[in-house]
């Protein structure tokens, strides 16, 4: 099998000249070496074919593209056409210094010819930086794997026929190339990983690695985003899983007998002692009277949690029977879906609305939350937007004026249920018919790796499938950031561990909307 190895020389890389030295000696060094060599170019093109002379001693064919201003997918495009090898070893080498190991041509090689459907090869890499040379373990391919920020590496191998059967990459697309080029490979070849148990990396990416952060997805530029969500939509369309604007929705159930109130809060909390009042209170404090709070204690008796809440209970110091009645359930296990489904069983408000333990709502939260299910009984669900705060060592909140109030505005009446499932979120707090969370039931922990997380994430997704999705663009829920929470000092094995579970209810949730949709 011949190879068309194929890289970058940038301006614009994070590297020097030495480095992209060890990249062209690594070339060289593989043990397949039937190959020949092309490199994509933006400057000093006689510099580089001098430097790539210093290690060419087999004259290997070598081809010079000159990029110009042209965009990544243009120039992939130029490559991919002009390419008379079987395959293409894809070395995204423009920012950071790519280092392959010997045998990476060689194995990609044998994968592919025992893979007969492969269409794309890709692997587990080393990370070089401050901290050492760590593994990067990748996540194995399926369907349900559409987030634009999926990591697949910087190594790819990708057979001509692959190539030939999508006719390229759109050459329109200035940011998001690599993920129109994957998501149409996927659909009519298989995405191979290869992965070993340790020492197995295919290559080396010498980069400091960056820490994780939930909120990095503000920061992407609006037009990255909204041309990512063409790619997704146009892929959505492909497969037959794109939800059509209006299509299959329904009318939201009406409330039973059972619905005495407008809305019931849960609260479940595991060991928050600490947080629990000021969450309670901020309920109690709403323009609207009809409400309740369910509080779900979690921990089992012991929790300290407990005798928080029970203080707000009849008999209680807290105790105000003027205010929104505070109830309490308590389990020894904790299962945030067991928390809801057995707080919808019995709640008496017509809809639930969210609170953390750890979070706040504005006094006009669920006021604004009821207009929107007023305006369209096809409204299944009403998603609100937020603040972020951070609690200090002193117990004083303060508004993080850094990161903008979050009301996932790339949620469109149109195509805001599609576009959900490239990113991770939708908003908060969310609101949901209590009927409707009867009939559907919170994920109990029955798919794979759900551990207490995504469990919100997929009634969004199943619920808007078959109803309207209501927004609030205000703000009226405070989340609070604190040393103690949940979605931030995350370890890559808790990552990678969340991507899994979403990306599963992903899986299924495309596989419903083709089923809906035949």
């Amino acid at each position: 099998m011949k190879a068309n190895i194929l890289l970058h020389h940038s301006k614009l890389a994070e590297y020097d000249k030495a480095a992209f030295g060890r990249t062209i000696q690594s070339v060289f060094a593989q043990t397949e070496q039937d190959f020949e060599l092309t490199v994509i170019v933006d400057s000093e093109v006689d510099a580089i074919l001098e430097q790539i002379k210093l290690f060419n001693t087999r004259s290997v064919k070598v081809n010079v593209i000159s990029s110009g201003e042209e965009n990544l997918s243009v120039q992939l495009n130029k490559v991919f056409k002009s390419s008379s090898a079987d395959g293409i070893l894809y070395i995204d080498n423009r920012n950071q210094e790519v280092v392959l190991k010997k045998s990476a041509l060689e194995i990609c090689s044998i994968a592919t010819q025992n893979n007969a459907n492969a269409g794309m090869i890709y692997s587990d890499y080393e990370l070089s930086g401050k901290d050492g040379v760590n593994e990067v373990r990748l996540l194995k391919h399926h369907i349900g794997r559409v987030r634009d920020n999926q990591d697949y590496g910087k190594v790819f191998f990708l057979t001509q026929q692959a190539l030939n059967e999508i006719g390229g990459i759109s050459e329109d697309i200035k940011f998001n190339a690599l993920y129109d080029l994957r998501l149409k490979i996927s659909e009519k070849s298989d995405l191979l990983h290869i992965a070993n148990r340790y020492s197995g990396a295919l290559y080396r990416v010498v980069s400091q690695a960056k820490a994780h952060n939930v909120f990095d997805y503000l920061l992407a530029s609006k037009e990255s985003q909204l041309e990512a969500e063409e790619i997704l939509s146009a892929h959505l369309k492909r497969i037959n899983a794109y939800l059509e604007p209006g299509k299959h929705y329904s009318p939201r159930p009406e409330a039973d007998e059972t619905a005495t109130l407008k809305a019931s809060v849960i609260i479940p909390v595991n060991n928050r002692p600490e947080f629990i009042c000021d969450a309670i209170e901020s309920v109690q404090a709403q323009t609207i009277k009809e409400v309740e709070i369910i509080v779900v204690v979690n921990g089992g008796d012991e929790d300290p949690t407990v005798e928080s809440v029970k203080n707000y209970l009849q008999g209680g110091e807290k105790y105000d029977e003027s205010k929104p009645e505070v109830r309490l359930l308590i389990h020894d296990m904790n299962n945030l879906g067991l928390c809801f489904n057995s707080a919808a069983k019995i709640a008496r408000g017509e809809f639930y609305v969210q609170l953390d333990s750890d979070d706040q709502l504005t006094p006009d939260a669920v006021e604004k939350v009821l207009k929107v299910y007023e305006s369209d009984p096809k409204i299944g669900m009403v998603i609100g937007s937020y603040e972020v705060w951070e609690k200090d060592a002193s117990g004083a909140i303060k508004r993080m004026e850094e990161i903008p109030v979050v009301t996932h505005d790339e949620w469109t009446e149109d195509n805001g249920r599609n576009n959900l499932l490239r990113i991770n979120g939708a908003g908060a707090p969310r609101s949901i018919p209590i009927k409707l969370i009867r009939e559907i039931g919170f994920s109990m922990n029955e798919e794979p790796f759900a551990r207490n997380y995504g469990e919100d994430y997929q009634m969004v997704m199943k619920i808007s499938e078959k109803h309207r999705i209501g927004r609030v663009w205000e703000p009226i829920y405070k989340v609070i950031r604190h040393s103690g929470g949940t979605d931030h000092n995350i370890d890559q094995n808790t990552i990678d561990r969340n991507d899994e579970a979403k990306d599963f209810m992903r899986k299924e949730s495309i596989l419903r909307r083709i089923k809906l949709n035949k």
